[in-house]
């Protein structure tokens, strides 16, 4: 196994990396809307938050000599379900491959942001 790390994408707020490569796969924790220049939370609407969030990603992809066309798998998180169709119309115009994906809405997301993702991709 090896660690990804970069510091274009926040640094992990636990006891966790963000992201293993085993094999040819790429598990990157669940990345929220942090801002790694800053370190906070800037983004407000769910629709600045979600492309965030998928920057954040966007840099463990290359840092692991990924990118979005080799996500294969998405978990998202949202504190809203009514936010859906917002989140939905950001995540398209980076996950244009379709990976297969899970979206639930669950009732806090840390730092108390409006989504998630985490993904799973080839490398």
């Amino acid at each position: 196994m090896r660690i990804i790390s970069t510091e274009k994408a926040p640094a992990a707020i636990g006891p966790y990396s963000q992201g293993i490569i085993t094999g040819d796969l790429l598990f990157a924790s669940g990345q929220i809307p942090i801002n790694p220049e800053t370190g906070n939370v800037e983004a407000k609407t769910i629709e600045e938050q979600t492309k965030q969030v998928c920057k954040n990603i966007g840099e463990l992809l290359k840092a692991a000599g990924s990118d979005f066309s080799k996500v294969v798998k998405t978990t998202c998180f949202l504190s809203d379900i009514n936010d859906f169709a917002a989140f939905n119309a950001v995540y398209a115009d980076y996950f244009v491959s379709k990976p297969a994906r899970s979206c639930v809405a669950v009732k806090d997301i840390p730092k108390g942001v409006l989504c998630e993702i985490e993904i799973i991709a080839e490398v």
